[in-house]
């Protein structure tokens, strides 16, 4: 008798878990069956895959790589060590010269480079590499006082080149030296994991930059939107150390020149600072399947 009842109990709850399973429904048509399962589970979604690509995704790199069209935004400022009393700093920029002259608005100083071309040599194993290119650097720096620059006559050797505008209720919207250059670089890179496609690197080196373009352009009260272009005695070629760093998702690079960016006069050495996109890097991040 136990043994009955034992048996019909475990009958019932076989009985109570198949009733729990939503069961499968059937349908004939010209001799088909069509089963369609109502168990929830039985077609999951497939898992959402990310916009980028894994941070252990690995590539193979090639021995010499080229890119086009990198960009750098970024920051442009000075290091001044002007001697505002000595003579040079004063027929550069009349008498009345001080350092007040040459303050910068920082956050509106801006950096923007455009690498038109750019190639990666391996040298060993693609741990050690050879970087080099051409682009241009375009450097925008603006003043906080109503500083002009003038156009220098060939007739006169060493005439001022900065004057301070003081006329009496003219304002200044905005008044900036613009100083492009037609640059190349050359620098040795160090890939610690050149087979990550989230790399780790550390680059640095040297450029080499000709001034081709320089202009002082203003806005005033009364005067409205104006520009005066020549070189103003900026140094022609310009000569600074260069380095960049990836860390695996984000480039920084910086600059800072061997020497003063006035050939006369001023001390004033430039450095720049700020984020550097790879375009075609960032598409082979991209998740595509």
């Amino acid at each position: 008798m136990r043994l009955l009842l034992s048996v019909l109990c475990l009958s019932l709850a076989i009985s109570g878990m198949a009733q729990d399973r939503p069961k499968p429904d059937t349908l004939e048509i010209g001799g088909v069956t069509i089963i369609r399962d109502n168990d929830p589970g039985a077609f999951a979604a497939s898992p959402k895959k990310g916009f980028l690509k894994r941070l252990s995704s690995r590539t193979n790199p090639k021995k010499v790589r080229t890119q086009w069209g990198i960009v750098d935004i970024g920051f442009s400022n000075f290091v001044d060590n002007t001697d505002y009393s000595s003579t040079e700093a004063q027929e550069y920029a009349t008498p009345a010269v001080n350092g007040d002259w040459m303050s910068l608005r920082p956050f509106k100083s801006r950096n923007v480079n455009i690498w038109v071309v750019t190639q990666q040599v391996s040298i060993i194993n693609n741990y050690v590499n050879f970087n080099y290119g051409i682009g241009l650097e375009l450097n925008n720096y603006h003043y906080k006082q109503p500083i002009r620059y003038q156009l220098q006559k060939a007739t006169v050797e060493n005439a001022p080149a900065l004057s301070y505008d003081g006329t009496f209720g003219r304002t200044y919207k905005k008044n900036k030296l613009a100083a492009d250059y037609l640059t190349v670089p050359l620098m040795l890179n160090f890939n610690l994991t050149p087979h990550n496609l989230y790399a780790v690197e550390l680059s640095a080196g040297m450029s080499v930059g000709y001034l081709y373009s320089a202009r002082n352009k203003y806005i005033n009260s009364d005067e409205g939107k104006a520009k005066s272009r020549g070189d103003f005695d900026i140094r022609p070629w310009k000569l600074s150390y260069i380095a960049e760093v990836n860390l695996g998702i984000i480039r920084l690079y910086g600059s800072y020149a061997f020497k003063s960016m006035y050939l006369r006069g001023l001390d004033i050495t430039p450095y720049n600072f700020g984020v550097r996109i790879k375009p075609m890097e960032v598409l082979g991040k991209v998740q595509t399947n």
